[in-house]
């Protein structure tokens, strides 16, 4: 993956240029793009592609870039370029409100309209990706980064879309969110596409962006996390896609302040070399490790044991006088606080599947 660092220019040229970049994303790409269907993680289709190190406004050392790239790859070359950076007056291209959850919203509403917006946005084919995307960084980190992605309101990637689908449903922690990776290959050249799995209810589904509209977003109906990964590979199957390999990450924390990385790659299997029994049975033992971690943390943070732990402080004892108080054993709060660690330790042996 390529880059330039760069100070920022201007904030009007800055706008004026976002607004061409825009209206040039909705342009199609080449013919060499658009016969695959494979998306990019750090290449696409085995070629590097660049990446906005210089923030926002972006530097005019990156818009010149991003242009003599377009001007290569898309059939009007030259000419087109020229006729969108040169023209008088364009049409301010149309900005996607952020979409806002309302009580009334069930789970796979408030899903859709998520990846409603997504497509508002737009796929960017422009081969500059806007948004730097480090996957070591902590959450809070790229949460930031989501949040730029709303102000901007700019065509996105599929890494792109799997940060922003987590910023966007940080607010459900009914919903469980984790990242499921492919490698394809197609005439050769080898393709990584990333999406966002989502957990509601027993059942899987997806969230993201794509070239191909069923390489993106999956509806909240796989009862197991094996249909969901055997529906992309038929879907990659359509396009003469071979899935060589899938990754499988663990639920992301849903505290957008968190400094814990999201975990891209639990499971990784090469799903070419196995049979299908092999990688449903994988899967499915992934799935279940899964939801038994966060039966783990939700059971040590229960409010069922916050109150066990309170009993003992009943309005009666309280009123106990301190010359009896003294007398008699402690039993006072102080006590009382210092017992995390034997409930962790409780913890340790399975306590929390009795709750």
């Amino acid at each position: 993956m390529t880059g330039v660092n760069g100070n920022g220019v201007g904030g009007r040229a800055g706008r004026q240029s976002r607004s061409k970049a825009v209206v040039h994303s909705t342009i199609a790409p080449s013919n060499n793009v658009s016969r695959s269907s494979g998306e990019e993680d750090e290449k696409d289709g085995g070629v590097l592609f660049y990446v906005n190190k210089s923030g926002f406004p972006i530097d005019e050392r990156t818009w010149q870039r991003m242009w003599t790239h377009v001007a290569k790859i898309h059939p009007g070359g030259k000419e087109m370029e020229e006729s969108i950076r040169n023209a008088a007056c364009l049409s301010r291209p149309p900005v996607p409100l952020l979409p806002k959850y309302k009580q009334s919203m069930s789970v796979p509403e408030w899903l859709c309209t998520i990846q409603s917006y997504m497509k508002l946005l737009q796929y960017n084919h422009t081969g500059t990706q806007f948004f730097e995307i480090k996957k070591i960084r902590p959450l809070s980190w790229l949460m930031d980064t989501a949040r730029d992605m709303t102000r901007e309101s700019l065509p996105i990637k599929c890494l792109e879309a799997v940060i922003l689908g987590i910023y966007l449903t940080n607010g459900l922690p009914v919903i469980e969110r984790f990242p499921i990776s492919f490698k394809t290959q197609f005439s050769g050249n080898y393709f990584h596409h990333v999406v966002l799995g989502v957990y509601y209810n027993g059942r899987f589904g997806t969230l993201g962006m794509s070239r191909r509209e069923d390489l993106m977003d999956k509806p909240l109906t796989f009862r197991t996390l094996s249909d969901l990964f055997f529906e992309f590979e038929e879907s990659y199957r359509k396009y003469l896609h071979t899935v060589k390999k899938v990754k499988i990450g663990l639920f992301v924390s849903h505290d957008p302040h968190s400094f814990q990385q999201i975990e891209w790659k639990r499971l990784v299997l090469n799903t070419s070399k196995m049979s299908r029994e092999e990688v449903r049975k994988e899967l499915e033992k992934h799935a279940r490790d899964m939801r038994m971690k966060m039966v783990k943390i939700s059971g040590s943070q229960s409010p069922v044991k916050e109150r066990q732990r309170g009993k003992s402080l009943s309005p009666r004892r309280r009123q106990i006088s301190p010359q009896r108080r003294f007398n008699q054993r402690d039993t006072s709060p102080a006590i009382t606080e210092r017992k995390p660690a034997e409930l962790s330790t409780l913890n340790d042996v399975g306590y929390q599947i009795r709750i």
